[in-house]
């Protein structure tokens, strides 16, 4: 355990962001799932620019790999772009 102030609250910091950064990656794969899910082209091309952000948003800040987000916009983008 640690023995200075500072990594106390260092510790305290580390697990208040833990908690709010998987909320946000929760909210941003139920979104992904949600968008994949979707049949409607006219429903789906409407999610598609909110998921977009909410994933450039956590590889800003670093919660997910800039390339993971760049991936699953480009996968998304296509499953849009197919349907009819």
């Amino acid at each position: 355990m640690a023995n200075h102030q500072s990594a106390l609250k260092r510790i305290r910091q580390i697990q208040k962001r833990k908690l709010h950064n998987r909320y946000y990656a929760r909210t941003t794969r139920n979104a992904v799932r949600k968008l994949r899910a979707t049949t409607d082209k006219a429903v789906a091309a409407e999610l598609l620019p909110k998921v977009s952000s909410m994933l450039d948003k956590l590889a800003k800040r670093k919660v997910i790999h800039k390339n993971k987000a760049s991936n699953l916009k480009s996968k998304l983008t296509l499953h849009v772009n197919r349907l009819d």
